[in-house]
């Protein structure tokens, strides 16, 4: 699936587009267990599908708020997501552009306030945050939070290993198994894990 600029046209195909609503319709009748099959004769069942539909709503406007600040991180213009979402750049600008990084101070970028020492680190890209993350991982910065362009991180005494990798509950469980832990819940469709090591942090 390739971007064609300049265009309005959706990346996704009529093919594609029909089968992602019919898997969101059919996800609502069957969220609610027995939905399906009481629709048709018990009353209260009608209000459970406004229930799950709601539910749904919700969760697909945070998925399309969290999959525009993916684009973004990979470089994408506002001009091309809003062309996508059928607005002008302006409006996808104001509905989703971000509040911006923690507020920070100095010219090292560091977060005040008690406790562990937080830095953020900023602009980054989706294609190199991993890469910028990993030498302040070796010196025991491991990461606490992050955002659109930015990640923020906390110093330690012991080395860390991160990871990106797209989300999953089935990915999530399998990590935690091998000590990897979630950083803050997860964003669409990115899950961020961080595991300590048994090394010293490197000065």
């Amino acid at each position: 699936m390739s971007p064609r600029p300049g265009t309005a046209e959706p990346l996704l195909g009529p093919d594609d587009e029909a089968r992602l609503r019919d898997a969101v319709t059919d996800a609502v009748l069957s969220a609610p267990r027995g939905l399906r099959e009481a629709i048709e004769q018990d009353p209260e069942a009608s209000l459970a599908l406004v229930s799950a539909s709601r539910v749904a709503a919700e969760e697909t406007s945070r998925l399309l708020s969290e999959a525009v600040a993916n684009a973004r991180a990979a470089g994408h213009s506002w001009d091309a997501i809003g062309r996508l979402i059928g607005v002008s750049r302006q409006a996808a600008q104001q509905r989703f552009g971000p509040a911006g990084p923690p507020a920070t101070t100095g010219p090292e970028r560091r977060v005040g306030g008690d406790g562990p020492e937080r830095r953020v680190l900023t602009p980054l890209t989706l294609f190199d945050e991993m890469v910028v993350l990993e030498p302040e991982a070796r010196r025991g910065w491991h990461m606490v939070d992050f955002g659109p362009l930015y990640l923020v991180v906390e110093a330690s005494d012991h080395a860390w290993q991160h990871r990106r990798a797209v989300w999953s509950p089935a990915a999530a469980r399998a990590l935690a198994e091998q000590g990897w832990q979630l950083v803050g819940g997860w964003s669409f469709p990115w899950g961020y894990y961080k595991r300590r090591l048994d090394l010293p942090a490197e000065p």
